[in-house]
């Protein structure tokens, strides 16, 4: 894929998800810009694993529903945690993981659409998190110093970017060596069709035709220095996946998983 179909790519997700911070469409409670999704962000985050205490803990319009899991129920934060979300949204992982780490620890967000910046810090200023910043910027160019984050998180996100080596390079960069990669992604399980593969629209910004085979992110985490890779797929996800894209059939070719990573 050329730099430039890379930028009309990057430029399709900004746009999407700029509707979605302004709330001029609604996420449908997925990650997909489908009609069949529906419910409350609420409920959407339920079905991927978020308890009742979790989601009444953050502030209002914090969660959009978005997502394909709960990186925050495996990431086994400590006080005092730096934590790194990528693609933080407005904020709602932020501001579970800022719970976990204390005042002692500390969380930044990064996600290059500057409506949800300007929405993760209106939420933060709303529930009083002092303990969180959100950072306009690309995943695949952090504006993150080395060596600085002991655990990054993300939800769903790293398959929106159309230069994974790039994205798990500078995760790598930022982390301090022992830090942890802990994300919740989707992953190919089967060849994607040509007409869903090639989608850089509506398909690629709803978290379908961009995901990888758990081949390929293995390789990708391993030449980027990556040890003690596991990537688990959540089949039970296939519940959810199934109502993104009505009638394409995607949960025949997506699943959620769980993906880990150290920095030795």
């Amino acid at each position: 894929m050329n730099h430039v179909n890379n930028d009309q790519i990057r430029q399709n997700v900004r746009s999407r998800y700029k509707q979605i911070a302004l709330q001029e469409v609604n996420s449908r409670s997925c990650c997909s810009d489908s009609s069949g999704c529906g419910g409350t962000p609420n409920e959407a985050s339920a079905k991927l694993g978020y308890s009742d205490e979790e989601l009444s803990a953050v502030p209002e319009g914090a969660n959009l529903g978005l997502g394909c899991g709960n990186p925050l129920a495996i990431a086994e934060l400590n006080p005092g945690d730096v934590v790194l979300d990528l693609g933080c949204g407005a904020g709602f992982d932020c501001f579970l993981a800022a719970r976990q780490v204390g005042e002692t620890g500390r969380v930044i967000g990064v996600d290059m659409t500057p409506e949800m910046i300007s929405k993760a810090r209106n939420n933060a200023a709303k529930g009083g998190f002092t303990n969180t910043e959100f950072r306009l910027g690309e995943i695949e160019y952090l504006p993150v110093a080395d060596d600085s984050v002991d655990v990054i998180i993300s939800n769903c996100v790293i398959n929106l970017s159309p230069d994974k080596p790039q994205v798990f390079k500078e995760a790598y960069r930022v982390l301090k060596p022992g830090g942890r990669l802990v994300i919740s992604d989707v992953v190919a399980t089967a060849e994607l069709p040509a007409e869903i593969k090639n989608n850089m629209d509506d398909l690629y910004s709803g978290c379908v035709s961009g995901a990888a085979s758990i081949r390929e992110l293995e390789s990708l985490l391993q030449q980027s220095g990556f040890t003690q890779i596991t990537i688990e797929p959540k089949d039970e996800s296939r519940e959810f996946i199934k109502d993104w894209v009505p009638g394409a059939n995607v949960a025949d070719y997506i699943v959620s998983a769980i993906i880990k990573a150290m920095k030795p």
